[in-house]
């Protein structure tokens, strides 16, 4: 039994090593270290953090490639991050990634499973063209949701208001972008979290162990930009195979 799940064990490495390139688990690697280091180092706000970090910067990693479960984990992070946020009061956060977030992989999860780019295998989605369409459409319904969601934060109390819509506002628009399999959702991410570095650093005025999310999310951010350059190459790539 031991010999058994020991060769299977083996087996799986060389299929893990074989699916991602050396950059790719080299920038995992150091995303991982990166935030166990931070973690330890400023206190982080309890173990929920650390392991909502380490799904989070996962799911990236598979999202660049084009991987349905990085949606998965996605969902999972931001089950995670709901909670952390509601112990700051950040209920624009908690809002967005408990009823927008959370959904929205949930239908960019069904989205790519429905559109493989090989029908044979399903752990690479096609690509979709950037256009016009997605983006008008994109850019009303962001302003729609935000201008929504100003108000009820408003009526929460929601600490630091316009930042946390803000947020809001790149979020959808990066979940949406990632519901319509385009590669520049990575981009919008970026974004999203150079808000939150903003957001987590006004937290940790007041309390240090916050450091540790903002590192997070900086982390974060470079696996989005090697996302976006990641899902360009998957679009040059696949057009390329088209001819």
């Amino acid at each position: 039994m031991v010999r058994m799940l020991f060769f299977r064990g083996v087996k799986m490495k060389k299929r893990i090593l074989s699916y991602f390139s050396k950059g790719e688990i080299a920038l995992w690697v150091c995303s991982v270290c990166v935030i166990i280091v931070s973690f330890f180092l400023f206190g982080g706000n309890g173990n929920l953090t650390l392991i909502a970090s380490l799904i989070g910067v996962t799911s990236l990693i598979f999202l660049a490639k084009g991987n349905p479960f990085g949606n998965v984990l996605m969902i999972i992070f931001s089950v995670l991050y709901t909670i952390i946020s509601y112990t700051f009061r950040y209920y624009g956060e908690m809002i967005t990634y408990m009823l927008m977030t959370a959904p929205m992989a949930a239908f960019a999860l069904v989205s790519w499973l429905k559109n493989p780019y090989d029908k044979s295998k399903k752990s690479e989605v096609k690509v979709r063209k950037f256009s016009k369409e997605i983006l008008i459409t994109g850019l009303f319904l962001t302003t729609v949701v935000t201008i929504v969601f100003y108000f009820i934060l408003k009526y929460l109390g929601t600490s630091n208001l316009i930042p946390s819509t803000i947020s809001i506002a790149t979020s959808f628009f990066a979940a949406y972008l990632t519901f319509r399999r385009t590669p520049y959702f990575p981009l919008a991410y970026a974004l999203n979290d150079i808000v939150l570095i903003v957001m987590w650093i006004m937290a940790s005025i007041t309390d240090r162990e916050y450091i540790s999310v903002i590192i997070c999310f900086v982390v974060f951010l470079a696996n989005d930009l090697f996302g976006f350059i990641s899902w360009k190459r998957m679009e040059k790539r696949q057009s390329i195979c088209k001819l």
